[in-house]
């Protein structure tokens, strides 16, 4: 999901960080991150790269049109933004919980067809080779374009929409989505940086300290997915996006959360 969608509400809540700053920094640990733990998933062939490159046209126009809407939306909006799409996109993985793999359906007359981008990922806990088919391609550019505007007003890297997009729009393994939205995020991050560093909403100092620290995880992070069972790592996401949904809503709401000094 990249570590945006935990930095941006660790420095506001508990530093005290200012949030148009914290989601500049966001936006470079995103970059970070998609550096990181890019070679892993490559070697291990789970990122579909030529779905990528397809969807990352949509996610990139969505997010230079969050960059023309930078500084016209409230604080208060964005917080709000931030809780319903963390609590949307929780609903979805609950939803698809116990996964499912389709068996691979001929259909030479679909988008995904005439592309190319079905595919298939070796699966180390079975040691068999997972055959997947893409779905709904045109529907999932929609979502993309949606997940770019959204990234670029809030900095956490458009993975906490792409997994949900790609995992129900798409029908891919979760591991597949995972991968293959790691793989976009930094280019969609790149496409916004360059505007919040000349508003001067990027604080140097602490991006390069977030920055190391999201390269570090983002290592470890991507040995840890190849290996986990799939039900746990809903389970995971689940979680995670419930409690920041929460704390995020509680911030729309002008209810304080005790933090640091900034």
């Amino acid at each position: 999901m990249a570590s945006g969608i935990f930095i941006v509400p660790l420095l506001t809540l508990l530093f005290g960080v200012e949030i148009r700053t914290a989601i500049g920094v966001g936006i470079i640990s995103v970059i970070a991150c998609s550096c990181g733990s890019a070679a892993p998933f490559l070697k291990k062939r789970l990122t579909n790269i030529r779905l990528a490159l397809i969807l990352e046209t949509a996610t990139t126009l969505g997010a230079i049109t969050g960059v023309l809407l930078i500084g016209i939306v409230s604080t208060t909006f964005l917080y709000a933004l931030f809780a319903i799409i963390l609590a949307i996109s929780a609903q979805q993985m609950l939803a698809r919980r116990n996964e499912i793999v389709p068996l691979p359906v001929s259909d030479s007359g679909s988008l995904a067809s005439v592309l190319r981008l079905h595919s298939s990922f070796p699966d180390p806990g079975t040691g068999r080779e997972v055959l997947y088919q893409v779905g709904r391609v045109p529907l999932c550019l929609c979502l993309m374009y949606a997940a770019g505007v959204i990234s670029a007003l809030l900095g956490v890297g458009s993975g906490v929409l792409k997994i949900p997009a790609m995992d129900t729009a798409l029908k891919l393994p979760i591991k597949v989505s995972s991968a293959t939205s790691n793989f976009m995020i930094g280019v969609t991050a790149a496409a916004s940086a360059c505007a919040y560093f000349f508003q001067g909403d990027i604080d140097i100092e602490i991006a390069g300290i977030v920055a190391l620290g999201s390269v570090l995880g983002a290592l470890m992070g991507a040995r840890l997915l190849i290996g986990l069972p799939v039900d746990k790592l809903r389970i995971f996401f689940v979680v995670v996006l419930i409690l920041l949904a929460f704390q995020m809503g509680l911030s729309a709401l002008g209810i304080s959360i005790p933090h640091g000094e900034s």
